[in-house]
């Protein structure tokens, strides 16, 4: 309790990163890229790297080699060049403005807006409503990072210190902890409570 204390009272004093993660279904959402360059490269290529099955449809008037090729090997993708217009927001879950002219980003940003769909606007963290952070994954396990906009570089650098902290055999973990908790009898209160206990055996065995 004390630590949810601690932690309502530092949002309530206004300090700190105030960003609520999510994880989302890629597979069942719809994504707006416009720009094909190297901004959009980056954004494309670190979702596809997490989410394959994702459906993505890339709007500008050259595209990269890179992403032609991808589109080629993820279904998901679609290409179409042209230049922005702001109909292409229709139907779109989500919307990554990855171009190098701000004041088509600034447009996009205020289409979306407008149109009630999120956005991400790259280099521009006052713009965005979502960030696309340093990922970490072992096997089942994935783990985001944020400084709240403030230094990707530094996230980064905390994205590879993690990856070499975890050990390869994590997926193996959270497999058998996963076989241990659809063997459990009981409601889901008692579930909750016993993998707590499990977990923080786990805990005090590392020590």
């Amino acid at each position: 309790m004390d630590a949810e204390n601690n932690i309502l009272n530092t949002n309530k004093n206004g300090k700190g990163n105030e960003l609520f993660p999510v994880f989302f279904r890629m597979d069942k959402l719809k994504v707006l890229v416009v720009g094909g360059g190297l901004v959009g490269t980056e954004k494309i290529g670190a979702i596809l790297k997490n989410s394959p099955a994702a459906t993505i449809h890339v709007v500008a008037p050259e595209i990269s080699k890179e992403i032609v090729d991808w589109s080629v090997q993820y279904s998901g993708l679609t290409l179409n060049y042209k230049e922005y217009n702001q109909t292409d927001l229709i139907d779109m879950d989500l919307v990554v403005a990855a171009t190098c002219i701000r004041p088509l980003n600034a447009q996009v940003q205020l289409d979306a807006k407008n149109g009630g769909v999120l956005i991400n606007v790259a280099d521009t963290p006052e713009l965005c409503d979502f960030y696309l952070g340093s990922i970490v994954q072992k096997g089942d396990l994935k783990i985001a990072i944020s400084t709240n906009g403030q230094s990707p570089t530094f996230a980064k650098r905390m994205r590879e210190l993690l990856e070499e902290a975890l050990p390869d055999s994590i997926d193996d973990i959270l497999q058998q902890l996963n076989d241990i908790r659809n063997k459990l009898k009981g409601d889901f209160e008692y579930k909750v409570k016993k993998m707590d206990e499990i977990t923080k055996a786990m805990k005090e065995e590392q020590k």
